[in-house]
C-alpha cells in the first residue's frame, strides 16, 4: 500500500520507527486539513510497546512510517529522543479533542468485542452523530497489531472517510470502565507507576514499555 509522505515534516526516528516532532496544537491543524482533504488518511499512535512490537512485525513497522501522521504516545519516547520530541500526546486526549472539536461530523467506532466496553455505552459517551457506511472519522481501538491491520485491510472501503485513527484502549477511558491515571501523574510522565499499583498483574508489559524499550532504544542510539 503506497502512501504519500508530506516533506518538511520533522520526524524523529525510534528504533526504526519513524515519529512526526509537532505539538498538539499542530496535529490538530493537520486534522483540518485532512477532514478537508480529497483523500482518506490515517494516524497512528505509537507508544514503546507498539514500537517493541514492531521490531518483529515489518508488516506493523510499515503501518507506522507509512502513516499520514504518527503520534508519540508515551514518555518513553520523550526519553529515548533526547527529550527532542516536543509533546508526548496520547491516543486518548487525541481522541477526546476531535471528538469536542468535530461534533458535527459523522463517525464510525471499531470496538474490540473482547473489551471492557460494549459498543452500546460507547456510543452513548461519546453523543455524536454514528454513520457506519460514510463516516467522515474513524476511530480503531483493537489494540496493537490489530487496529493497524484493520487500517491496512479496510482504508480501501471507506473512499469518503477524510481520517482514521488507532485510539488502543481509549474507549474504556471515555465509558469510565478504566480509570486515568491522575492529572499529576501524567504530567510528570508517571502513568506506567500508576497502572502498576493498580493493576498489578500487567508487571510483564509495564517492564516492557518501560526498562525493555529504554534500554533497546537507548543501546541503539549509542551504535548510531
Amino acid at each position: 500500500m503506497y502512501r504519500r509522505v508530506e516533506k518538511n515534516m520533522e520526524k524523529i526516528e525510534i528504533l526504526g520507527v519513524k515519529i512526526d516532532n509537532l505539538t498538539l496544537i499542530k496535529i490538530l491543524e493537520k486534522i483540518e486539513y485532512f477532514l478537508l482533504s480529497s483523500r482518506t488518511n490515517y494516524i497512528v499512535t505509537p507508544n514503546p510497546e507498539i514500537i517493541l512490537t514492531a521490531q518483529n512485525n515489518t508488516e506493523l513497522k510499515n503501518m507506522l512510517n507509512e502513516a499520514d501522521l504518527s503520534i508519540p504516545d508515551g514518555v518513553g519516547l520523550k526519553i529515548a529522543s533526547k527529550f527532542k520530541i516536543k509533546e508526548r500526546i496520547t491516543g486518548t486526549d487525541l481522541m477526546n479533542n476531535i471528538l469536542k472539536k468535530y461534533i458535527n461530523k459523522k463517525f464510525k467506532f471499531i470496538i474490540n468485542e473482547t473489551g471492557l466496553s460494549s459498543k452500546k455505552e460507547v456510543l452513548q459517551k461519546a453523543n455524536v452523530k454514528i454513520d457506519e457506511s460514510y463516516p467522515d472519522i474513524i476511530f480503531v481501538g483493537l489494540g496493537c497489531p490489530r487496529q493497524e491491520k484493520w487500517i491496512k485491510e479496510n482504508i480501501a472501503k471507506y473512499p469518503n472517510t477524510r481520517l482514521i485513527l488507532t485510539v488502543g484502549g481509549a474507549f474504556d477511558f471515555l465509558t469510565g470502565k478504566q480509570k486515568r491515571a491522575p492529572l499529576l501523574f501524567r504530567k510528570i510522565g508517571l502513568e506506567w507507576l500508576w497502572r502498576l499499583i493498580k493493576q498489578p498483574k500487567r508487571y510483564k508489559r509495564i517492564f516492557n514499555a518501560t526498562i525493555k524499550f529504554l534500554f533497546k532504544a537507548l543501546l541503539c542510539l549509542k551504535k548510531s
